[in-house]
């Protein structure tokens, strides 16, 4: 979900398929692009099969609206590409992905929430095991082991709702959860530059993390790997 404005530079070289791609998705994101001034209450609600119609909702009109580019991607890039690849997606149909995202929450595999506002989703968090995550995941040998540890992989925010507290809701639902799925750590992996946070950090702000206990394990020249355990973050 990494943001590239249509209108400005497109990544060279650009492939048939992104190219379709993109000009599918400035037909379908008829989502707005204005933030709001004030929003209603929010309530946040784990996408169990009952809810993927509207997870659905959330990402064919509304999480990219005004970013074609990028809408292909639903959420399937940290169960799909490789540790540390940059983009990936450029060959893939977004209903390639559309379909692989829908079998992998049917399927318990992938596991997230959505933030509702006046009962309209607005806002996700993908919160999968780092076992399933192949951008994330180590392997044979990891300590912790990835079994063992939720991934904060992704966030997205539709931009009505950015800058209205979505992203800690979502992340604090995470954690008041996760003594019940079977992990001990949660880990998340925040970009370095935080510069634009609203549209390019789909990971999460690094400060949010330590505000809640995460210690700084890993970092690469793109972003660091934050972890901390389940039961001191909730408490955080």
């Amino acid at each position: 979900m990494r943001s590239v404005r249509w209108r400005g530079n497109l990544p060279a070289p650009f492939p048939d398929m992104a190219i379709r791609n993109t000009a599918e998705a400035t037909q379908r994101l008829t989502g707005s692009t204005e933030r709001l001034e004030a929003v209603g209450p929010v309530t946040i609600h784990h996408v169990t099969p009952s809810r993927i119609p509207d997870w659905l909702s959330f990402f064919d009109h509304d999480a990219f609206a005004g970013n074609p580019v990028d809408a292909v991607c639903y959420c399937t890039g940290p169960h799909i590409l490789p540790r540390e690849q940059e983009g990936g997606l450029e060959h893939r149909s977004w209903r390639q992905n559309r379909e692989l995202m829908i079998g992998l929450l049917q399927s318990g595999r992938a596991f997230g929430y959505l933030a509702y506002v006046d009962d309209k989703p607005a806002g996700w968090v993908n919160a999968s095991k780092r076992s399933e995550c192949s951008m994330y995941r180590i392997g044979d040998g990891a300590a912790p082991p990835d079994w063992d540890v939720i991934s904060f992989s992704c966030f997205g925010i539709a931009p009505p709702y950015r800058g209205h507290g979505l992203v800690h809701l979502l992340f604090q639902r995470v954690l008041a959860d996760a003594p019940t799925r079977g992990a001990k750590w949660v880990e998340a992996y925040p970009f370095n530059d935080q510069e634009n946070v609203d549209e390019d950090n789909w990971r999460g702000p690094a400060k949010l993390f330590t505000a809640h206990g995460f210690e700084l394990v890993e970092r690469s020249p793109r972003h660091c790997v934050m972890r901390a355990r389940i039961n001191s973050a909730a408490r955080a």
